[in-house]
This record gives C-alpha cells, sequence and structure tokens, in this order.
C-alpha cells in the first residue's frame, strides 16, 4: 500500500480507462463503485460482506455523522474506520448534497449554511472550514470540497450563482484541507445544465489544484441525455492524471454510459434503497418481488451468480420475505445488488483492459432486454 495518495491510468479503451488509486489503507481498482455508508453503515450489510464483495472504499456523510453521533465522538473513538470497523478507504461527502435536499431546513449565504436538525431541530453551521474540519476529526482518506448543489431543471441565472458559489467555497475547502496519512481533497464542477458554466467550473477547479475531480449536481432530476451533455462537455477540461468522479450516479445504464465517457468513480444509494424496498439488480434486467407472479415461483434470482442471495433463495421465499417486511427481505435484496454492482464494475475493468468495452456494454444492455 502506498504512503501518499496518488493515481495511475493502467488501460484505455477510447475514452474509458481502468487505473488504481493508491492510498495508505488500499488500493482503488477504478472504474470503481462505492457502497454508500450515509451514516457509517451500508443499511443491511456487514462491513466484511461489503468487502467481500470487491468494494474497495465506502462513502460517508459529513452532515448526518456531524448530526449523529458527531465528528468529535468518532475522533474520540478512534476515528470512523475503527468506528464502523471498515479498515479499508472511505470517502466522505462534504455536506453540500444537503443544501438541496434539505432546502426546507436551511439558510444559505455566503460563509455557509445554517441548517435545522431533522433529528431534533437544533441549529448546525456548516462552512467550507467546518466541513473540512469534520471530515478530518472522521479521519476520512477522499474529503470533498463543500458546494452547493442545486436541483435541476434550474434557471440558468440559479446556476451560475451556485457554482460562482461553489468556486469561492471551493478555494476556502482547498485552504482548510490539512493533509495528513496520504489523505487527497476533491473538488466539486457545478454549473446545472448550462454547458458554459459546467466547462468555467472545471476549469477554475483545475488550478486549485485539487487531488481529484468531480462532477456534483447531475442526477438530480434531469433526464439521462442531459446529465450524458454535461459529461461529455466538461471530460476534455478535468485534469487527465487525476481520478473523475461523478457524484450520486446511478443506475447501471447511467454508469455503464458514463465509464464509456472517461469516469472513474460512482456512488448512489440505489441498490441498498432498492433492495429494502423489494426490487432486485440481475443480468436479466430488474426484479420486482413485490410483484405476485413471484408467489411460486421457484427459480432463483440468477442460478448463474457467485452471490448466495442471487443463486440460493426462490424467488417465491424472497417475496414472502418482502410481503412479510421481513428483515431478512431486505439483507438479501441488499446484498443481491451490491454484488450485481460490483460486478457489473469487474466486468467493465476486464472490458476495457481487453479493449472489448462497447462489446460489454451492448452484451449487457442486450440481457437486461431480453429478461428471463
Amino acid at each position: 500500500m502506498s504512503t501518499e495518495f496518488s493515481y495511475a491510468i493502467a488501460s484505455r479503451d477510447g475514452a474509458a480507462r481502468t487505473g488504481e488509486i493508491r492510498m495508505p489503507r488500499g488500493t482503488i481498482r477504478t472504474p470503481a463503485f462505492m457502497p454508500v455508508g450515509t451514516a457509517a453503515t451500508v443499511k443491511a450489510m456487514y462491513p466484511e460482506q461489503v468487502k467481500a464483495l470487491g468494494a474497495d472504499i465506502v462513502l460517508g456523510n459529513t452532515y448526518h455523522l456531524m448530526l449523529r453521533p458527531s465528528a468529535e465522538k468518532v475522533f474520540e473513538l478512534g476515528g470512523l474506520h475503527k468506528f464502523m470497523n471498515w479498515p479499508h478507504p472511505i470517502l466522505t461527502d462534504s455536506g453540500g448534497f444537503q443544501v438541496m435536499s434539505l432546502a426546507k431546513l436551511r439558510k444559505l449565504n455566503e460563509n455557509g449554511v445554517t441548517f435545522q436538525s431533522h433529528i431534533d431541530g437544533a441549529r448546525h453551521v456548516l462552512t467550507p472550514e467546518r466541513s473540512m474540519e469534520i471530515q478530518a476529526l472522521l479521519g476520512s482518506d477522499i474529503q470533498m470540497q463543500f458546494d452547493e448543489c442545486v436541483k435541476l431543471p434550474c434557471s440558468d441565472a440559479e446556476a451560475e450563482r451556485a457554482m460562482r458559489l461553489s468556486l469561492r467555497w471551493a478555494e476556502r475547502s482547498r485552504k482548510a484541507f490539512n493533509a495528513e496519512r496520504g489523505q487527497a481533497c476533491f473538488g466539486i464542477v457545478q454549473g446545472g445544465a448550462v454547458p458554459a458554466l459546467r466547462v468555467e467550473s472545471a476549469k477554475a477547479l483545475a488550478e486549485m489544484d485539487f487531488h481529484g475531480m468531480a462532477i456534483g449536481g447531475l442526477a438530480v432530476g434531469e433526464p439521462q441525455d442531459v446529465m450524458l451533455s454535461m459529461i461529455d462537455t466538461v471530460m476534455s477540461h478535468l485534469p487527465d492524471d487525476k481520478p473523475h468522479y461523478l457524484m450520486g450516479v446511478g443506475t447501471p445504464d447511467d454508469i455503464l454510459e458514463s465509464v464509456r465517457r472517461g469516469v472513474d468513480m460512482f456512488d448512489c444509494v440505489m441498490p441498498t434503497r432498492a433492495g429494502r424496498h423489494g426490487l432486485a439488480y440481475t443480468r436479466h434486467g430488474k426484479i420486482n418481488l413485490r410483484n405476485a407472479k413471484h408467489t411460486s415461483d421457484p427459480r432463483p434470482l440468477d442460478e448463474t451468480s457467485s452471490c448466495g442471495a442471487a443463486r440460493d433463495y426462490s424467488r417465491a421465499y424472497l417475496h414472502h420475505l418482502v410481503k412479510a417486511g421481513e428483515i431478512l427481505g431486505m439483507m438479501l435484496l441488499t446484498w443481491n445488488n451490491l454484488a450485481y454492482y460490483q460486478d457489473l464494475m469487474a466486468g467493465a475493468r476486464a472490458a476495457i483492459s481487453a479493449g472489448r468495452y462497447a462489446e460489454y456494454c451492448d452484451e449487457t444492455k442486450a440481457g437486461w432486454a431480453r429478461g428471463d
């Protein structure tokens, strides 16, 4: 394991690429999907299960951990890695997404954001400096700048205001970041769905010499073609020798198309949230276990899968668990979904290395369309 942060590209197939992010706590193989552990847990999963599926890194959230149990408490208990029994790399989101998602509970100005806790109503001030302080107390390996994420669609004027504020906050975040033990800080490109704003943001962030570059403010209400257009717009303006992270994305198809365009890192609550609500992702496409047609179906989700949840339990049993509201149903379907996402990434890495990524995408999508 590296004593410092580094990124190296291993192979390319068009714009798609494989590589390795090396950090003191481990190597992250890219393209990578990061399971979301918002409150220091990947819901319905044991940490060792998550690692066994092939995940090299998980994500935690500054805002939620600030509220409960508090960054100071996590620090007292030895840091986030020890606290959640995950000795591998962790990326923490800065709280910028909550600026959008909790808009009714916050007030924003140049200095930062004042949140009213959704837990107990207490007020908390989150600034770029405080966000970086919290992430340092947590001890995360990759720390994100504090930014303002806006929901799409929005006016060009609103996108520009938020983008310029995010750039000013990026400068403050970069200055407040205190690298220790090979930690890294990523900047976040904003600009809504306005190409010129996205390009301006990307260029300005590249000048700030972040360790990696994220594209934020997508998958927040816009159609896929708009998201992909924004990726195409900014990709040539991101430093090629740094990781490219598309935040909050997404569906398997979103991921395949974004990898095709040169994205290296992803995170999304979709596979875990879907699993808790009875939806399974498989090589046959999505399977809704709530549907009555599964009541007497003895088949597993996928008899060829290496994941026990997909291979060893009948659809009838999974349907029963989901309809009965049993916790085991949530656990099994979350396990299945995260396994599918990690297998999707492993397949993408192998295909890029073999120079057949386009064929891999076609074959995968044909499987979804064919069903079972």
